[in-house]
């Protein structure tokens, strides 16, 4: 459709600096995530930027890593917004969620909406599609205090003393999020030897953070962006205004390139097994009160329906299923 706006991520080196980089404009798919959510009530605007925040930074975050498997960025809160999660898939499938419990002002900084007693975390998973047995996903918290006890204000700071602090890497990070568009943009201290990243690291022996003068230049440069220019200029013009005296490289992907979207994992089979996993009784019980079941996806705001017909096919034996029937697994 003429004038779309199709999300969109692109990647780059400076020539001659250890630095890479990647911006990321999630538009028509982030504002299909928040249109899904409006039948349950939407979320307040300082959530509705978290959020989108996040997806922005999780996208960011999965595209400068090779791993096979989704990354999930959460902060578990102890203010008004309990939980706030971001998923990407390898394929750059997004999708994210909030519980919030209780009034979130309409001007409500960050700190107050999951960090009000200090007690704050967040975390960052690397869950791997095909585990081998006895594999457990990779996953690094941190609090969201600096070094000095002090609260962070920003996700961007969040996630820059979460990379210093589990993954010894120089990162600049700079975010911005409304109900149109979800952007970001990464630079990032290059590893000198090993794979230092979220996938494992593996840095040079007495490496100081903070010490490479061509990361320090291009991060001062990128931190000069303003979250209106990166809300609303094109992914052209932002890295044009900010980096037209470095040496940019753009990477092109071989093949068909990868593009952020929205979707969702959920299924109705997936929530057959979870009725499943809870039992006849408490199905029973829920269908004497309430006539069906109703459950609703958090990520996506899709509803899956059972009826008791439905329900009581969940446990019956493959060989006591009527004929043409098929088993929900």
């Amino acid at each position: 459709m003429k004038g779309r706006r199709v999300s969109e991520l692109h990647r780059f080196l400076f020539d001659g600096a250890p630095v890479r980089g990647a911006l990321v404009r999630l538009t028509d798919d982030w504002q299909a995530l928040l249109q899904r959510r409006q039948a349950a009530g939407g979320y307040p605007a300082p959530v509705t930027a978290l959020l989108g925040e996040m997806a922005a930074a999780a996208v960011l975050l999965h595209s400068n890593i090779k791993f096979a498997g989704a990354l999930v960025l959460q902060i578990v809160g102890d203010g008004p917004v309990k939980v706030a999660v971001a998923e990407v898939q390898p394929d750059l499938a997004f999708r994210a969620t909030a519980t919030v419990v209780g009034e979130v002002a309409a001007d409500a900084p960050l700190a107050d909406m999951v960090n009000v007693l200090g007690q704050g975390r967040c975390a960052i998973t690397l869950d791997p599609r095909e585990r081998t047995p006895g594999m457990q996903p990779y996953q690094g918290i941190v609090p969201l205090v600096d070094a000095r006890g002090q609260r962070l204000g920003r996700l961007s700071e969040m996630l820059e003393h979460y990379m210093r602090q589990s993954e010894q890497l120089d990162t600049c990070i700079v975010l911005a999020a409304d109900e149109r568009v979800a952007a970001g943009l990464l630079i990032q201290r290059m590893p000198t030897a090993g794979a230092g990243n979220l996938a494992g690291r593996a840095g040079v022996e007495g490496e100081v953070p903070g010490a490479d003068e061509d990361f320090n230049r291009i991060a001062l440069l990128a931190a000069s962006l303003r979250r209106d220019e990166l809300l609303t200029l094109d992914a052209d013009t932002v890295l044009h205004r900010l980096f037209w005296q470095e040496q940019l490289l753009r990477l092109v992907p071989q093949g068909q390139p990868l593009q952020p979207h929205f979707a969702c994992t959920c299924s109705r089979e997936r929530v057959a097994s979870m009725l499943q996993g809870l039992g006849v009784a408490e199905v029973e019980s829920i269908l004497a009160e309430r006539g069906e079941i109703d459950v609703a996806c958090d990520f996506c705001g899709q509803h899956y329906r059972f009826d008791p017909v439905d329900a009581a096919r969940l446990f019956l034996d493959q060989t006591q299923q009527p004929p043409g029937s098929e088993r929900l697994q």
